[in-house]
């Protein structure tokens, strides 16, 4: 059962094409695409029926955490798949995961049926699975491309583009398709360090009027369902009362 460990500084930042297009021939001296190319990231975020996670996480506490089944493209019913717990503490990530098998995870996470094989990140799952009831919060894909340090290979640049969600058929085997989160051409670029930041990568986003931003993928995905589902609510009190109005004036 194969597992990572990973402790970094993450900043995020969005950007429309033309300014990826910039930024990415500017990066070229610097950094270098990895073995995958682009390649497809698909993700189910478990959270509580009340979505307690996510509402607790965009209140931006000093602490979070989220919890994520993860397969790189779309996976069978025999692919390996790696289950995640994501968190953050005062703006250091920390990420630990598992290898499973697709099914395995599934049966893990939902039926309580655990892993035969011992690691210390089980016994933090164990514990996160305890402590909340989860079920299958939100199906999110997005096609990424990564860069590496040529000097510094821990340096990591990732661009992520077609971000895209679903609330129906959330199993990783179901196919990767969902709603645009972002307009079509933008893009969410993530900056990945344990360390400073690198001079020349700090001047080159200057120089290109490029800051960072608080960017959820899970997180503005939830608001913009919430924001949708109060504006209909609002209608349909106003269309109420507009009726109620216009009955006792007949």
């Amino acid at each position: 059962m194969a597992q990572l460990v990973f402790n970094r500084y993450e900043k995020k930042y969005l950007m429309p094409q033309h300014i990826y297009r910039s930024l990415r021939e500017r990066l070229l001296p610097h950094m270098e695409e990895d073995q995958y190319g682009l390649h497809t990231i698909c993700n189910i975020y478990y959270d509580t029926p009340d979505s307690y996670l996510i509402r607790r996480s965009i209140e931006r506490p000093a602490y979070k955490e989220k919890l994520r089944l993860r397969s790189y493209g779309i996976p069978d019913q025999d692919s390996k798949v790696f289950l995640e717990i994501k968190k953050k503490y005062k703006k250091i990530v920390n990420k630990r995961r598992i290898q499973l098998g697709l099914l395995e995870a599934y049966d893990y996470v939902e039926r309580g049926i655990r892993p035969e094989k011992e690691s210390q990140i089980l016994r933090e799952l164990d514990f996160f699975l305890h402590r909340y009831q989860l079920i299958r919060g939100l199906y999110l894909a997005y096609d990424r491309i990564a860069l590496y340090g040529r000097e510094n290979p821990d340096f990591r640049v990732t661009f992520d583009h077609n971000i895209r969600s679903r609330r129906t058929s959330m199993g990783l085997e179901n196919g990767d398709y969902g709603d645009l989160l972002l307009p079509e051409g933008y893009y969410l670029m993530e900056s990945k360090i344990m360390g400073a930041t690198p001079l020349w990568f700090a001047k080159i986003l200057s120089e290109l009027s490029i800051y960072p931003v608080s960017f959820s993928k899970y997180g503005n995905i939830y608001r913009k369902e919430r924001d949708a589902f109060h504006l209909e609510q609002t209608m349909v009190h106003r269309t109420k009362n507009w009726k109620d109005i216009r009955g006792r004036t007949i």
